[in-house]
């Protein structure tokens, strides 16, 4: 299978979102790569815009949840409904059992409601009671969170950030691109090119199976490999390293890239994945996945300092 439908898709989503890319790639390279993403960004980036876009070009069930402080886990998975008539309970499933998930300002929702979550995310299963229920064959949680406002918020515990395969920053878009953004807003809703049919699941599974078998010579498992590792053991390749890190990514890391990677390339139309892929999926998948030390946050350190360090520092094969 090539990419030509995955094409379609990617023009389809630009030309519903101006200026976001990258968002629009990495929703592309999540959906191949079959993970889960957290989107972070002010509000009115089209972050949740993106999003829907994706959802409704595909064949799938899409559920949008706004997170609260006051959601409960059933809210998410489900309950048992008991049954007057026939003396029993029946399971009345959540929104967790829809394709397509969207958790907007998913770090609104309190611990109990985000392990919920965990589990669906890590497990593509829930538990209630003593029954557990598969999630459809084709799931995906795509998130969003504000960086900036705090207050009434919890903070997502690393366990559950890990589970994301991709963590994505949104940006403001440019002058000609917030312009454009404008004439996007004043053309009537006839104008808007729509994707001439749904992409069914079928070929969206085949389009994985086809992602994956993109080849990846051993020196590159290799970087990748030492990439990761210099976020744990920064010490063998730099003193910054050293003095910033506190925790860094675990083999989910490793096999993140790997498979990100091979979705980029697949997308591209290579039959290979080659350095510049490795490298253009890295930070994303790094970014959640490490821990500065308190050193580097006095020093105004970010994550992406700390990947763009380490990015020079590894030795490309």
């Amino acid at each position: 299978m090539d990419a030509s439908l995955f094409d379609s898709l990617r023009q389809h989503l630009s030309h519903h979102i101006v200026g976001q890319q990258h968002l629009i790639d990495s929703l592309l390279i999540c959906f191949l790569s079959d993970g889960h993403m957290l989107v972070e960004g002010m509000p009115g980036l089209a972050k949740t815009t993106a999003i829907k876009s994706l959802a409704g070009a595909i064949e799938g069930d899409f559920h949008r949840i706004q997170f609260t402080p006051d959601l409960l886990p059933a809210d998410l998975i489900g309950s048992d409904i008991y049954q007057q008539e026939n003396n029993s309970f029946e399971f009345r499933p959540g929104p967790l059992f829809h394709n397509i998930l969207l958790a907007d300002e998913i770090n609104r929702a309190p611990p109990k409601v985000q392990s919920a979550l965990l589990e669906s995310m890590a497990e593509r299963q829930i538990s209630v009671g003593q029954h557990t229920y598969p999630l459809p064959k084709l799931f995906m949680v795509l998130a969003t969170q504000n960086p900036v406002e705090h207050e009434g918020t919890y903070t997502l515990p690393e366990a559950q950030l890990d589970r994301f395969l991709l963590h994505v920053e949104v940006d403001y878009p440019s002058r000609s691109e917030e312009l454009a953004i404008l004439e996007l807003v004043d053309r009537p809703q006839a104008d808007t090119p729509l994707l001439k049919e749904h992409i069914n699941q079928s070929d969206i599974f085949a389009a994985r199976q086809a992602a994956m078998q993109v080849y990846l010579d051993n020196r590159l498992k290799e970087y990748i490999v030492d990439m990761v590792r210099a976020t744990r053991q920064p010490e063998k390749f730099s003193t910054d390293l050293y003095r910033w890190q506190r925790f860094g990514g675990s083999p989910r890391a490793s096999i993140a890239i790997s498979r990100c990677a091979r979705a980029l390339a697949w997308l591209q139309g290579e039959s290979y994945v080659s350095p510049a892929h490795i490298q253009a999926v890295a930070p994303d998948i790094l970014r959640h996945r490490i821990l500065l030390s308190f050193e580097a946050e006095a020093d105004g350190i970010t994550t992406n300092d700390f990947i763009n360090k380490l990015l020079q520092v590894v030795a490309v094969p």
